[in-house]
C-alpha cells in the first residue's frame, strides 16, 4: 500500500469512528492493512457472502471498478447498498474520488446520499457455470481461446435468429458495462436505467457489422463455431474455459444491485469527468 493511499485508508476508518458507524472490514482486506492501519481492537470481519447479515446496510468498495465488481458477487440479492471510493484509475463504478471520503460517510451516516438501481445479466447454460454466482454487473463475453483462429457466434433474440458474428468475440453488456468493455471496443454510451442490452462485437471480420441495443427483456442465445475445441467465457471479471458446444443464454437477472452516489454526482457529470468531455481547449 502506497503511503498516500495508507493516508487516504486510515482517514476513511477515522471518519467512520467519527460518525460512530462500526465497520466489518472483508478478512482479505484486513490481514493487508491491520499493521498499517489503526483499528479498534474489536474490529470485525466477515469472508463470505453468507456472513452478511440484515445489520449491514452498507457496503464500502476502496478500490477501482475492477473491486466494486468483485464486490457485487459478495453482496448477491441481500438488501445491501454498494459504495464505490476510487482509489483506481479510471472509475466508472467507484465514481466517488479519494478525496471525497469524509464527505461520503457523513452522507451514508445522516443518510443523505441517493441510491441507483442497476440491472444485472444472468448467464444460463446446460453445464454449470461460475459457481453460485452466473450474474454480472458489466458484461458477458464469448472470446476465442489465445492465438486460435477467429470463431463464428450464431445469435439468437427469443429463440429468433439475429446475425453470425465472424469475430474475436462478442460481448453482452448492460447499461452499466456500456462505459466499460463494450465501449473499448465501439459500443455505445446507454444510460443506466435505459433497459436494454447491448451487443457488441470484438474485432468482427465483417466490417459492415455494428454494435446493437436491444431491449432487456429478450433472452440472447449462441452457437459457437470454432477451430478450437473450448472457448473462453467471462462475466465481469471471473472466466471459464468451457467446451464450444456448451448451451448458452443470457438474460436480465431477477434482482438489482444498488450503488451509493452522492447528490451532486450523476451519470452525467461522471461521463464529462472520466471522458473529459467540454474540456477540449479548441471549445
Amino acid at each position: 500500500m502506497e503511503n498516500e493511499q495508507q493516508k487516504d485508508v486510515q482517514l476513511f476508518f477515522d471518519e467512520l469512528a467519527k460518525q460512530k458507524i462500526e465497520p466489518v472490514i472483508f478478512n482479505l482486506f484486513f490481514e493487508q492493512i491491520k499493521d498499517k492501519i489503526n483499528l479498534p481492537a474489536d474490529t470485525k470481519t466477515f469472508s463470505l457472502s453468507e456472513h452478511l447479515t440484515d445489520e449491514i446496510e452498507f457496503i464500502i468498495s476502496l478500490g477501482g471498478d475492477g473491486t466494486l465488481l468483485d464486490t457485487v458477487t459478495l453482496v448477491r440479492d441481500k438488501d445491501i447498498s454498494i459504495m464505490g471510493i476510487n482509489f483506481g484509475r479510471l472509475g466508472f463504478l467507484a465514481s466517488i474520488g479519494r478525496e471525497e471520503v469524509q464527505i461520503a460517510v457523513k452522507a451514508i451516516a445522516k443518510r443523505t446520499n441517493l441510491v441507483d438501481e442497476r440491472t444485472l445479466i444472468h448467464l444460463d447454460a446446460n453445464t454449470p457455470l461460475f459457481g453460485d454466482v452466473p450474474y454480472g454487473l458489466n458484461e458477458f463475453s464469448i472470446h476465442k481461446r489465445d492465438v486460435a483462429s477467429m470463431i463464428k457466434i450464431h445469435t439468437y433474440l427469443n429463440g429468433e435468429f439475429l446475425n453470425t458474428y465472424w469475430a474475436d468475440g462478442l460481448i453482452v453488456a448492460t447499461p452499466t458495462g456500456s462505459t466499460g468493455y463494450s465501449l473499448s471496443c465501439n459500443g455505445p454510451v446507454v444510460f443506466p436505467d435505459s433497459g436494454s442490452f447491448v451487443i457488441t462485437p470484438v474485432a468482427p471480420h465483417n466490417l459492415n457489422v455494428r454494435p446493437i441495443i436491444v431491449p432487456d427483456d429478450n433472452i440472447i442465445s449462441f452457437e459457437i463455431e470454432s477451430r478450437a475445441d473450448q472457448i473462453i467465457c467471462s462475466l465481469d471479471s471471473r472466466r471459464e474455459l468451457i467446451d464450444k458446444n456448451v448451451q448458452l443464454a443470457v438474460r436480465k437477472e431477477g434482482f438489482n444491485i444498488s450503488l451509493v452516489r452522492l447528490n451532486e454526482n450523476n451519470f452525467l457529470q461522471t461521463l464529462r469527468n472520466k471522458l473529459t468531455w467540454g474540456l477540449d481547449k479548441r471549445n
